[in-house]
């Protein structure tokens, strides 16, 4: 498995860094955050009572039911997307697609950031494919261009953003070409970055590593690689879908709610719900319609933009892959550009 840099065609093997032990959370502090977690309620539920219209229990039960549904709602296209990765990783010919992409890096990435349209799976499952895209080959900045595309420009959310807006406000145009830009704008910035490895977590190095020396026939590969991405994926997917569930029994969706005819304010409040409730960006278009006739268009369009791209479930899932310090840039890039594109939405409109 190879990287490629930025500029000329160089190649740069995974895994060629020093990799450091990966750290793992420690029981203890996992039983931690969650008693803090459930002490915050307890807080609330004593010193504020009147701030939430159901109580604790309720809460609760809405905070379960929604992380499942988060859950549930992400794991088929979650195995859909591990099962392309091993398509690329294990039965792609070799040099299909270096012979398919074009060799100059920004028309690469425009091309890649159009490759959602063949593949009807949400962000879940763009995840695993991307990282058998980098395992086949793929520079980090290109996989990311793909990653931040991909949940935007899916057929499935086409339609279904044009049946919940229409043409109306130019909503559905604003979101395609915001995401292609942002996508863009992002494997732009990183493909700028002199060490491309470093973009990664050492542990998927060494599993780049793993993969590109496995053996065993097809078949075996397959099975072996299908564990490995479930392994890595998993894990990441439930504590993002129980996060979602927590911080929207945690945060009052009313005091979002309020601020909504602020036309800057509005902005802010369905950037930060859009990546509080991690909706699948298949059917967040639906659930954006219904705050339409509170908040302005340019709010709208920046929770289409945000939400597929840097929700907290996205980001557990990203994780996996990418370090801390590179979560941080995308979230500050796709936010600002979210909130650009929506004032500008709001001063035509």
């Amino acid at each position: 498995m190879t990287i490629t840099s930025p500029g000329p065609r160089r190649e740069r093997p995974v895994g060629t860094a020093v990799a450091r032990p990966r750290r793992r959370i420690h029981p203890g502090i996992a039983a931690l955050l969650g008693a803090v977690a459930v002490g915050a309620l307890v807080a609330i539920d004593v010193f504020a009572p009147s701030l939430f219209p159901a109580a604790l229990p309720t809460r609760v039960q809405d905070g379960l039911t929604l992380s499942l549904s988060v859950l549930f709602e992400a794991l088929p296209f979650v195995v859909l997307g591990v099962l392309l990765s091993i398509v690329v990783q294990v039965w792609l010919p070799d040099g299909v697609i270096e012979r398919i992409l074009p060799k100059s890096g920004w028309a690469r990435r425009a091309v890649l950031s159009l490759l959602g349209m063949l593949i009807p799976v949400c962000e879940c499952g763009n995840v695993p494919f991307a990282r058998g895209l980098m395992m086949r080959g793929l520079a980090p900045a290109e996989a990311l261009t793909f990653l931040m595309a991909a949940p935007i420009v899916n057929p499935i959310v086409i339609l279904t953003t044009h049946a919940a807006f229409g043409w109306d406000g130019g909503i559905l145009v604003a979101r395609l070409v915001g995401g292609y830009l942002i996508a863009n704008l992002i494997g732009w910035i990183y493909s700028r970055h002199p060490a491309p490895d470093a973009l990664l977590t050492s542990h998927f190095r060494d599993t780049c590593e793993r993969v590109a020396h496995e053996p065993g026939t097809p078949v075996r590969r397959s099975l072996t690689q299908f564990l490995i991405e479930l392994r890595a994926v998993m894990p990441a997917l439930v504590i993002g879908s129980a996060l979602a569930g927590g911080v929207q029994v945690l945060v009052p969706r009313d005091v979002l709610l309020a601020i909504g005819a602020n036309p800057v304010l509005s902005i802010v409040a369905m950037i930060a719900l859009a990546i509080t409730v991690a909706i699948c960006s298949n059917v967040d278009a639906f659930f954006a319609l219904s705050f339409a006739s509170t908040f302005s268009s340019g709010a709208l369009i920046a929770f289409l933009l945000v939400g597929p791209l840097v929700d907290i479930k996205m980001l557990a899932l990203l994780r996996t892959t990418f370090t801390a310090r590179t979560l941080a840039g995308i979230v500050a890039v796709v936010i600002l550009a979210a909130f650009g594109i929506g004032i500008g939405v709001n001063v035509l409109a």
